[in-house]
């Protein structure tokens, strides 16, 4: 994607060979600013503290940690080291285990000298990778949008929902949710996006209008709490979202309030789409609401806003009263039976264990 004419992934190896470049998502919607990671300690940081977020890029920054860790140590020491910070730093989603996984996987069978070179390649493969699998994403879900401005006689715009950030920030390009957008609109086909501001992060507000505007996809920001009059009163023909992590039956976990969005498509008759890679599927569990860990954050993510003020200062305001707490919790489970459908890069499937392995049989029990 590009951002003022130039095309952007989300993370790079700098020219100086090692290094990684990122953008700092941090600094959006307000400033474009793009920054570097010169060890394990500054990928991990940038990863818990949400400069680099969105499952594919998680992963793939959690990947090029361990190259940078590969690059100073190489030992099998050192390795495991770096695994075990990295693999903590947000629990929920799915990616950066796999990722950090398939990199350990490499380097187990190689010498320490050959680790470090073998790590960056294996991270620029699973970037390489993520892009055409968002690609193919964008592709299945480009002809469900296709598919409803034909039945609406082409007479209207499509109007689709959208929960959190599933665009490229969230990935290394295209992104999941976004892509069947981008795609479509790239096609020619007139569409309007529904942004919620998701709260607490307001990831929706700052990131994917940004992304949407810059792509000059007509979208309106939305509080939270409007999505189910929208339905309601005809307003929206179908939601797309992301995942963080999609259970075996095709329970969803994504960002705290898709369950609430979910809810309410099925209660007006909206189809409610998920967007997801192959690596954020955990296949080893069943029941998203018993087994997915559920990311508790910081009370001031609830508690403070930022935001630029009339004078294009950026600041931050505490926004509860003194002395009140704030829970925090990251991600909430959508239920398989609330789901229309999962678009996967291998195409559209039935939110079911059947359906899943239909397109991925080499899952099946």
């Amino acid at each position: 994607m590009k951002v003022d004419g130039v095309a952007y992934r989300t993370i790079w190896v700098n020219p100086d060979g090692w290094s990684i470049g990122i953008i700092d998502q941090t600094k959006l919607p307000h400033a474009f600013v793009t920054t570097s990671l010169s060890s394990m300690a500054e990928a991990a940081h940038a990863i818990k503290a949400m400069v680099v977020r969105g499952a594919p890029l998680i992963g793939a920054t959690g990947a090029y940690g361990l190259a940078l860790a590969m690059r100073v140590d190489p030992s099998d020491a050192n390795l495991k080291a770096a695994y075990d910070v990295l693999v903590e730093t947000r629990p929920t989603a799915i990616n950066l285990r796999w990722a950090l996984d398939r990199v350990r996987g490499v380097l187990a069978k190689l010498q320490p000298a050959e680790r470090a070179a073998a790590a960056y390649a294996e991270s620029a493969a699973i970037c390489d990778e993520d892009v055409g699998v968002c690609s193919a994403i964008g592709d299945h879900g480009h002809k469900i949008i296709e598919q409803l401005y034909i039945e609406h006689g082409r007479k209207r715009p499509v109007n689709i929902l959208t929960h959190c950030n599933a665009g490229w920030l969230a990935c290394v390009d295209w992104g999941t949710a976004l892509a069947p957008i981008y795609k479509a609109h790239d096609a020619g086909i007139p569409l309007h996006v529904w942004v919620d501001e998701t709260r607490p992060r307001n990831q929706g507000a700052s990131l994917t209008a940004w992304e949407l505007g810059r792509h000059g996809v007509k979208h309106t920001v939305i509080a939270d709490n409007t999505g189910g009059h929208l339905m309601q009163h005809g307003m929206v023909d179908m939601c797309i979202v992301g995942t963080d992590r999609t259970t075996r039956r095709g329970d969803v976990c994504n960002k705290i309030g898709t369950y609430l969005k979910a809810l309410a498509a099925k209660d007006n008759g909206v189809p409610f789409y998920v967007a997801l890679p192959f690596s954020t599927i955990d296949w080893t569990i069943s029941d998203g609401v018993k087994e997915i860990p559920i990311e508790e954050r910081a009370e001031e993510e609830v508690t403070v806003m930022t935001g630029k003020t009339s004078d294009g200062a950026i600041t931050s305001v505490r926004i509860v009263p003194d002395g009140s707490r704030a829970a925090n919790y990251g991600f909430d489970v959508t239920p398989a039976r609330l789901v229309s459908g999962l678009i996967t890069e291998r195409g559209v499937c039935l939110a079911s264990e059947a359906g899943m392995t239909a397109l991925y049989p080499e899952h099946a029990r």
